[in-house]
């Protein structure tokens, strides 16, 4: 059987390398630059006829990387290529996963119906099932989820004398408890109400009980970093040390990372999305359940 052809599309090409040796994957090629009104120029350089291809699209800043992904993938399908999957480590839209205000549109679902018509299946890191309980309910392809929970703790048990996890809200109890289970650490969450996109209130009950242990401000994805910045002040105002903060996707959108790194000891995340702040390599795990999907 011939060699997988892995493509790494514009803005991820620091995540391909450790895939090209695990996956023994030929080194893929696109040429793509944007003409003078804005348009797309694509090019699969390989011979992909009767190949597995594998697209690796981190999807931060989804709407710039959704086009030259759906040209790569019905590109190397006029090609021949047998099957065509996408390794996208942060999987962008999955949020907006029920209608809050009446006409809004529900861009999970239009997002996993896109992706669906193009790609063969998909392998994620954490991706935000909130409302929805499996990739399943939107995504008409095999999925396969890459846990970022254990490789969290992992860092934490290296890097965190007597931790204490502390989740940014109630629905992120059941992973945050897995982060504690796995780190040996007692675990709290945060009661959160949220008024608008950035203005967050919240309360940290029982926390004072845990004076003795340092926190660690733990989340799937930090976007405002808003909620993260409130616990962190909260915390210190009861006389924790400053909190070190874990996060898998660090979105980090206009100044939040600079916001919140002055109030914690340190910003770690996975490199799941390219940040300055990346420590917890998600890759070799990535490879491990792309090798069993294909």
């Amino acid at each position: 059987m011939n060699r997988p052809v892995l493509f790494a599309l514009p803005g991820s090409e620091a995540l391909a390398q450790p895939l090209f040796a695990a996956l023994d994957a030929e080194v893929g090629t696109i040429e793509h630059r944007q003409f003078p009104d804005g348009e797309t120029y694509l090019r699969v350089v390989n011979d992909v006829s009767d190949r597995e291809v594998i697209l690796l699209s981190s999807l931060d800043h989804p709407d710039a990387k959704l086009l030259p992904l759906l040209f790569a993938a019905d590109t190397a399908r006029e090609l021949g290529a047998r099957r065509i999957g996408l390794v996208a480590p942060y999987l962008a839209y999955m949020r907006q996963d029920i209608r809050f205000h009446p006409g809004e549109a529900v861009t999970s679902r239009t997002f996993a119906a896109i992706l669906s018509r193009h790609l063969d299946w998909l392998v994620t890191v954490d991706p935000h099932l909130h409302r929805y309980h499996a990739l399943s309910e939107i995504y008409r392809i095999p999925t396969q989820i890459v846990h970022a929970a254990p490789l969290l703790a992992s860092w934490i048990k290296r890097n965190v004398a007597r931790p204490l996890i502390i989740g940014p809200d109630l629905e992120s109890e059941q992973w945050v408890s897995q982060v504690a289970a796995d780190a040996d650490a007692p675990f709290l969450v945060c009661e959160k109400i949220r008024s608008g996109d950035r203005d967050v209130t919240i309360s940290i009950p029982n926390a004072p009980a845990f004076l003795d242990r340092q926190p660690v401000l733990v989340d799937d994805i930090a976007s405002s970093g808003r909620t993260l910045a409130e616990a962190a002040r909260q915390l210190v105002g009861m006389g924790f040390a400053r909190p070190h903060c874990v996060v898998v996707h660090p979105l980090f959108a206009g100044d939040a990372a600079h916001v919140l790194g002055e109030l914690v000891e340190r910003i770690v995340s996975t490199n799941a999305v390219a940040h300055t702040s990346n420590k917890i390599d998600v890759m070799p795990a990535i490879a491990e359940a792309v090798r069993h999907g294909i």
